[in-house]
Formats: structure tokens, sequence, C-alpha cells
């Protein structure tokens, strides 16, 4: 359980800030720049939920959750030494990718395929669903530069790989399952 007492710690002053196992980095570390990343997405979500209802937002409610897993994930380094810590400690699992696909694949099956690419917009939701899609990739990237130089755990990439397909299908479904969507025209304004 977390319990935050004080909010304002005065340790991050300087410019350096703790992880997950209390090790010390600067603020712009790779990891720190990648679950930033992933706490951003999910303020962008939280945008989304204004206009989502039903399922869509009980499915939001889910992946809010999954990026909070996700942020604790990333800010521990040493996956090596987890069975180590004093208490469990969080990392993504496969069966929540398994999830994404899951929902992926139903919504997918209401769709049209597509015959042009999709200009963010439409309804209000779908909008925003959009912005989330890119901010998830670049959570991805993020987390694939660290993963380069540190590990990283493999289902957190996943995670945020099929995350973002997620909110493209979510946001065809969001503008009357893709009918509303709107297409690019190559050279329109020329």
């Amino acid at each position: 359980m977390v319990v935050l007492n004080k909010i304002y710690t005065r340790t991050g002053d300087k410019g350096d800030t703790a992880l997950g196992n209390g090790a010390r980095v600067a603020k712009f570390d790779h990891r720190v720049e990648a679950y930033g990343t992933s706490d951003e997405l999910n303020c962008v979500v939280g945008m989304a939920r204004l206009h989502a209802e039903g399922d869509v937002d009980a499915a939001l409610s889910r992946i809010q959750n999954d990026l909070f897993d996700l942020g604790a994930d990333l800010c521990r380094p040493d996956m090596e030494k987890d069975n180590e810590s004093e208490y469990p400690v969080l990392r993504m699992v496969s069966s929540q990718v398994d999830r994404l696909e899951r929902e992926i694949d139903a919504m997918n099956a209401r769709l049209e395929p597509l015959r042009s690419f999709i200009l963010p917009g439409g309804s209000a939701l779908s909008a925003y669903l959009h912005m989330c899609r890119t901010v998830a990739r670049r959570a991805e990237r993020l987390a694939v530069q660290l993963a380069s130089v540190e590990t990283v755990n493999p289902d957190a990439v996943k995670y945020l790989n099929r995350l973002s397909d997620w909110f493209f299908v979510a946001a065809r479904i969001a503008n009357d399952d893709g009918r509303a969507d709107v297409l690019w025209v190559p050279g329109a304004n020329r």
C-alpha cells in the first residue's frame, strides 16, 4: 500500500530523483523519461475518458491501472534482483498484452478494412484516442531506447506496442465504427 503523507520532499531539488529500488539518478535519465512518459499517457487517457462511456470507459479504466503497473515496472531496474526485494516487485505480464490483443481483435471485427490512412479527428473521443496513440508510441520509443542500454522487461515494451494499436482501433470505433473516420487525401492541397 502506498502512503503519501507529504507531497514535497525537497530531495529532487538538485535535479535527481529516486528509482523504485532507491537508487538516485538524474531526472533526465532514460528510465525516468520512459516511466514519466507512461505517466503522461495516463493523463491523456484520463482526458479521453471524459468523452467515453460504457465498455470503452471501462477498458480505458483498466488501461489506466495498467499504466501505473507499467510505471512501477519501468522505475525499477535490476530485474535479476527482483527476488532479493523485501516486497514483491510489480512487473508487466504477458496476460496484460494478451488482453489487449483480444480486445483489438474484437473491436477490429466490427470495422471495414482501411483503404486510406486516417487523419486524427472525427469525434472528440476519437481525437483523444489518437493523442493517446501518439503518446503511447513515444513511450514505446523511450522504453526501447532504455532497453538498448539497460535491462527492461520485454512485456513492458510489448504492452506499449499493443496499446498504441488498441488506441488506433478504438479511435475508429469512436468514429461510428469507422464510418466517420477522417481520411487522408494524398496531395489534396497542392
